[in-house]
């Protein structure tokens, strides 16, 4: 338990110990970086794909006349 206490205080970017101001950063330097990353699309959520509603729909039948 001691171990993910000291990892949640160390900064994700540059592993030295986080400011209550910058938190979970050591500096704006480092939130910089971060949301840099993000931005930049380095940084992204895994998401699975959707299917598309309309797709899956067969194609509207003909009337006859």
């Amino acid at each position: 338990m001691a171990d993910a206490s000291l990892r949640a205080k160390l900064c994700p970017i540059c592993r030295k110990p986080a400011v209550e101001r910058f938190r979970p950063f050591c500096s704006r330097r480092c939130a910089d970086v971060d949301l840099n990353r993000w931005l930049s699309d380095i940084y992204a959520v895994p998401a699975a794909e959707q299917d598309d509603p309309e797709a899956e729909q067969p194609p509207p039948r003909k009337e006859e006349e």
